[in-house]
């Protein structure tokens, strides 16, 4: 067993008989604690030397800190310093754009009336099985307002998302310019006979295509949601359902969320469609060849006549 020195000092380390007793009662070594005293009051003696080894650090930390909120600053101040601009620039923009609408609306409604004008005068100028016959063919071509009843087909986007647990509504969302040409081609199979996407009437000619998130017929744009209304006989509905393009789209409508419907319509119109721009083939207009003299050495002379070769010489 251990005794306390006199005087109350430290005391050391006595192995007594009961040794794994006394290793429980004192597991530190004298020698580290010794050690542990020594570095605390070197610690306690050095407090300056060390702050001053840690002030540099402290002072980059500082900069650091000073230049980032400057720049920070500087680019707020720019920022709102430029937002003026850009909002005037923009409220320009949307002023253009809602001009040019109600503009092109003007001129729409412009050519209309003077569309129905000319078939007025038209129809007064010539006979009048001429002038059915003529309105036949316009209504055929789609240049001609037509009424009757028909099938209406309803395409909209989904409502939402994904679900990121089931994964429901994978896959497009959207309807696309395709599912639009498919609608459109298969009514024509169907056996419709005028056809219009939200009141563009389609011709022989009519393109149906995507620029970005705009949707175009005749290179104007539709929006959301998209009507394929289509003028044609009775049993139209039901060809049309038994078709491939309609199991298709009914497929997508169930796993996307896509709206997709048919219903039948009467006494359904179809606007005329604007007149198209034409291009006419016309034979080209080549030189006179050249010809080269015959055996007497005259075009006019007597003999067969010369051949033109294309060098331009005779043989």
């Amino acid at each position: 067993m251990s005794a306390p020195r006199p005087g109350g000092g430290r005391q050391d380390r006595v192995y007594a008989p009961d040794f794994l007793t006394e290793l429980f009662r004192n597991p530190l070594d004298p020698g580290y604690a010794d050690a542990a005293a020594a570095r605390r009051s070197a610690a306690s003696t050095e407090p300056a030397a060390r702050g001053w080894r840690a002030w540099p650090t402290r002072s980059v930390s500082l900069v650091v800190v000073v230049l980032l909120g400057f720049l920070f600053a500087v680019a707020y101040r720019q920022t709102m310093a430029d937002e003026p601009g850009r909002s005037q620039a923009r409220s320009g923009l949307v002023a253009q754009i809602k001009e040019r609408e109600s503009q092109t609306d003007r001129l729409s409604t412009r050519a209309d009336e003077l569309r129905e004008e000319v078939s007025r005068q038209r129809d007064a100028a010539l006979s009048g099985s001429a002038a059915a016959r003529l309105r036949d063919l316009e209504a055929g071509t789609g240049l001609g307002r037509v009424r009757g009843d028909g099938v209406v087909v309803r395409l909209a986007d989904a409502p939402g998302r994904a679900d990121a647990v089931t994964g429901a509504g994978a896959g497009p969302s959207r309807v696309l310019y395709s599912d639009l040409q498919g609608v459109a081609n298969a009514l024509w199979s169907a056996g419709a006979e005028a056809i219009a996407i939200n009141g563009q009437r389609l011709t022989a000619t009519s393109t149906i295509r995507s620029a970005g998130e705009a949707m175009l017929v005749d290179f104007r744009p539709v929006t959301g949601p998209y009507e394929v209304s289509a003028i044609g006989p009775g049993s139209m509905r039901r060809r049309f359902d038994g078709s491939r393009n309609a199991a298709l789209m009914r497929d997508v409508s169930q796993k996307t969320g896509l709206s997709f419907g048919v219903r039948e319509a009467d006494d359904l119109t179809l606007p005329a469609a604007p007149e198209p721009q034409l291009r006419y083939a016309k034979p080209s207009v080549s030189p006179s060849p050249s010809v080269s003299g015959g055996r007497s050495g005259s075009p006019g002379s007597s003999g067969s006549p010369a051949t033109a070769s294309p060098s331009g010489g005779g043989r």
